[in-house]
């Protein structure tokens, strides 16, 4: 389904466009995935191929999308999250903050340097790994765990099931 613009999806249903319209405008109002930066200056690339993604990970989860938002922040900034919510003093790739609803609703704190640092490491494209962490941050909203070895390795089945798509 087209995403409707917000402004336009109000004005339509105030104006008594069809049932059909309506029912689009409130599944959109629910449904929606931002992306925004916190103490750093970052800004996603293809940010609708990976929304498209993301979205298309949780139609194959059987979950129904709500709003999920995702941060992109500096090491030190995930770091005070991490200390404060989980109280480990380490730092992290990602942070999944999980909202009490039907659909899957929350906010995924990503440390770009982090990012930036992994894929060094690992000898991968920046953008890569920021698509696997994204999509791992997801799969954590879907349920799915990672603290377990047979965990690790499903997640990281998850993760490679759907990137494989984004890397074209």
């Amino acid at each position: 389904m087209k995403r409707i613009n917000s402004c336009k999806t109000a004005t339509a249903v105030r104006q008594g466009k069809s049932v059909l319209w309506r029912r689009a405008a409130a599944a959109n109002s629910r449904m929606r995935i931002d992306f925004s930066s916190q103490t750093i200056s970052f800004s996603l690339k293809r940010r609708s191929a990976v929304r498209k993604l993301i979205l298309s990970l949780i139609k194959k989860e059987k979950k129904k999308a709500g709003k999920i938002n995702f941060i992109f922040c500096s090491d030190h900034f995930l770091l005070e999250l991490n200390k404060k919510f989980l109280r480990h003093n380490t730092l992290t790739d990602i942070l999944t903050f999980q909202y009490p609803s039907k659909e899957l609703t929350g906010e995924i704190y990503i440390s770009i340097p982090r990012i930036r640092d992994n894929s060094k490491n690992l000898n991968v494209a920046f953008e890569n790994e920021l698509h696997r962490v994204m999509i791992h941050g997801v799969l954590h909203l879907c349920g799915y765990k990672d603290k377990k070895a047979g965990e690790k390795k499903k997640m990281r089945e998850k993760e490679n099931y759907y990137l494989n798509p984004i890397k074209k």
